[in-house]
């Protein structure tokens, strides 16, 4: 991406915060997207009966596709101009939302939600780097990012509430529509209280570095989902063999460009390689969890969607409080150490899940988000501010692309990771009774959700066997998956403590 330039004066002091809070909107809608959608899994589960792949893919290939095409996007933005772009992303986004709303099958499901993470990547590149460009002061800077982190625990907070009061009342479909009001005021208020900017001497249109983007993102997620389920197979290792092997291509091109689509000569510097990591591992554990929550609470202690979302809105209000609170931590305390501290709490919050050895009750899993939110709250706040504050303002626009693609990796690699192996944990341990047709217990066998469609289909001997083990075998699913996100977060802030020892707030 290009150097940031703007293309229009800086806004006074009023305007800066009105265009924050307008750019606040594709954010919001960003994360009540993924929210919204893990708490309507059960509902879908019933209505299309996708398998466990289906499933996980109805999830993943959304920020697959987003993060894919993040850094294609923002050099596009920088040619024709950021807010141009987040306008015609918002038209498109809204509209393929409505197709998604009426999908008929799973399929038709995952191909609407690959419509959407195309629209999507138009929507948040311009976000973080017409932040840069609208505040320049150091210190306004660091609040409003802590904002725009705390933008994606709003949104996680708004969507169970408001998804789960349209899951009780109307049909899964309607929480795609959330994206409509949403997106038509940012249409209303972009034009008024965000001014355009982009680069007056953008590079050419690299197609190669576009398609060698999504060579290597959709190889290497393909490859892990298959090893999760599977385990080893040449497949799998070639899978990722061939991302790796296009991810390197990439590398290399961008090195020998006059005007590289996106400037990886930045990752040479610690401060931003680490901040990067803890950005992309922050939302990994977020969403991981909140794969395998959403279901537990709602399909295991059978909770409404309603009640689910209440649940766990402490974890998810704590999340913003704990993003706005670190910002003036941060100025006594050096960032390596807040970080550090902020992934131990998250790696508590997977560890109180793992002892409960699957059992999980409801004030378990509540508590275990609470500590998992503060976490991830303070450290996205740190290390957002650490990307686009550790380099020149020059590449202010290449960080904030970096720093948006890793959200999406970190939602990618959080469900295909942790949820491939729930998946395949539950579908290796539940046993489905003799008797249940083939079809049915080929559902069963797949999700969770499944399981407990068939159930009610069952005489009540038979439908009581199955659900004990289905849930039997989802919670040893459960426990396992907390286990590997402690290792993960103790891992993060093990790296926190070394890449961002020289940082300063």
């Amino acid at each position: 991406m290009r150097p940031d330039a703007p293309t229009a004066a800086a806004p006074g002091a009023a305007r800066r915060w009105l265009a924050l809070a307008v750019l606040m909107l594709p954010v919001l809608l960003v994360s009540i997207d993924n929210t919204v959608l893990s708490f309507a899994l059960p509902q879908i589960s019933e209505a299309l009966r996708p398998t466990g792949t289906q499933l996980l893919w109805i999830i993943d290939i959304y920020p697959l596709v987003l993060a894919g095409l993040l850094v294609p996007m923002g050099s596009f933005a920088d040619r024709i101009g950021r807010r141009r772009l987040l306008l015609a992303g918002a038209v498109g986004f809204a509209a393929v939302s409505v197709v998604a709303a009426y999908a008929p099958s799973a399929e038709a499901l995952v191909a609407t939600r690959a419509g959407l993470g195309f629209f999507g990547a138009m929507l948040m590149p311009s976000t973080l780097s017409l932040l840069r460009n609208v505040f320049t002061d150091r210190e306004e800077r660091r609040l409003a990012i802590a904002i725009w982190a705390a933008g994606f625990a709003a949104g996680s907070a708004l969507g169970p509430i408001v998804g789960g009061f349209l899951l009780e009342h109307f049909w899964w479909g309607s929480v795609f529509l959330l994206a409509v009001p949403v997106l038509v005021l940012l249409l209303v208020l972009a034009p008024l209280f965000v001014p355009e900017s982009r680069d007056p001497a953008p590079g050419r249109v690299d197609v190669w570095s576009i398609l060698l983007v999504m060579a290597t993102m959709t190889p290497i997620v393909y490859g892990i989902k298959t090893l999760a389920k599977s385990g080893v197979s040449g497949l799998a290792l070639a899978s990722v063999a061939v991302g790796l092997t296009a991810g390197t291509l990439f590398v290399r091109r961008q090195l020998r460009r006059p005007d590289p689509m996106l400037d990886v000569r930045l990752f040479t510097r610690g401060a931003f390689s680490g901040a990067v990591l803890v950005n992309l591992l922050s939302v990994f554990s977020l969403v991981g969890f909140l794969f395998f929550v959403s279901q537990d609470v709602q399909l295991v202690l059978g909770l409404s969607p309603m009640q689910a979302g209440i649940a766990l809105l402490p974890g998810l209000v704590l999340m913003v409080v704990a993003g706005l609170g670190v910002v003036k931590v941060v100025r006594r305390v050096r960032p390596a150490r807040v970080v550090a501290v902020a992934l131990l709490f998250s790696a508590a919050g997977y560890a109180i899940v793992a002892a409960g050895a699957g059992e999980s009750t409801l004030a378990l899993l509540v508590v275990a988000f609470v500590v998992l939110s503060f976490g991830v709250g303070a450290a996205e706040t740190v290390s957002n501010d650490l990307i686009v504050s550790s380099v020149p303002a020059e590449k202010a626009g290449a960080a904030s692309a970096i720093s948006e693609t890793a959200y999406e990796v970190g939602a990618v690699l959080g469900t295909a990771v942790l949820g491939s192996i729930l998946t395949a944990s539950y579908h290796a341990n539940v046993v489905v009774p003799a008797g249940v047709p083939a079809a049915d217990a080929a559902a069963a066998a797949e999700t969770l959700g499944g399981a407990t469609q068939v159930a009610g289909t069952l005489p009540a001997g038979q439908a009581q066997a199955l659900l004990d083990s289905a849930h039997a075998a989802f919670g040893s699913g459960v426990g396992v998956t907390s286990l590997i996100g402690v290792v993960l977060m103790l891992v993060a802030a093990g790296v926190a403590l070394v890449t961002l020892r020289d940082a300063r707030a």
